[in-house]
């Protein structure tokens, strides 16, 4: 899980590596990610990232995995910098009626015009963006979903709002154990383009997604304890770069 600081107030992106697979296979669903920070964009430029300006001040550039990322040049704010998460839908109207009359997003901005909307749950959080792409979203292999965190009383509520509105339930309200820390609530549905949505207990949450002080460590230790080419090799399979 790597962010900006702590989940409880900041947006955080799991990255996942799985065994076995060589290769993923990008669809439209996710349309990037863009964050406040000056310092990123000089950061890019040291390293010799490719960055493209695709309005003033504001640059595309994308991660190893072909994932977008938009960079404002702009002093880094106290608060989170990532601003929003942008995904494709299908039908902008259904998506937000979706996302605010059902799930109960704050609508901050419409642009008819453009097929755009910005949502979220709160004025300092990271807004979620929809954006129509005039046809139907392709998932293709390296789809995610996105999660967020709520009293655990609220997800009975959600699952039965669901149920009512004949709205996709991918996983019935359950508890997820993780060894050695809390056991958490989720439920996770479908919206009308099928993207996937977390819904999880807040309480055991805070607990299980402590920021750990030595994570940049454990995460290199990981990294160079991988043995993931001799699994490859033992399986008689090529391992791929994305």
């Amino acid at each position: 899980m790597v962010g900006y600081g702590p989940e409880d107030d900041h947006f955080v992106a799991e990255l996942t590596y799985n065994y076995g697979v060589g290769e993923y296979r990008l669809g439209s669903d996710f349309l990037g990610m863009t964050l406040m920070s000056s310092q990123a964009v000089s950061n890019a430029r040291k390293m010799g990232w490719p960055l493209k300006e695709v309005a003033k001040g504001i640059f595309e550039t994308e991660a190893p995995g072909g994932y977008k990322f938009y960079l404002e040049d702009k002093e880094q704010p106290q608060q989170d910098p990532v601003l929003k998460v942008t995904l494709a839908v299908s039908n902008l109207q259904k998506s937000v009626s979706y996302w605010s009359g059902l799930l109960g997003m704050k609508i901050y901005e419409t642009n008819e015009e453009k097929q755009r909307a910005l949502l979220g749950y709160a004025d300092n959080q990271c807004k979620l963006e929809l954006q129509g792409i005039g046809g139907a979203v392709d998932h293709a292999t390296a789809f995610g979903r996105i999660a967020f965190s709520c009293p655990k009383e609220e997800l009975l509520n959600i699952e039965a709002l669901m149920k009512k509105e004949k709205q996709k339930i991918l996983t019935p309200l359950v508890s997820l154990d993780t060894p050695g820390k809390a056991t958490v609530q989720v439920v996770i549905l479908a919206d009308p383009d099928n993207h996937e949505i977390c819904f999880v207990g807040d309480e055991a949450f805070r607990e299980l997604s402590k920021m750990d002080p030595n994570g940049n460590k454990l995460l290199d230790d990981a990294m160079a304890a991988d043995k993931s080419d001799e699994w490859f090799a033992k399986h008689k399979m090529q391992k791929t770069s994305v």
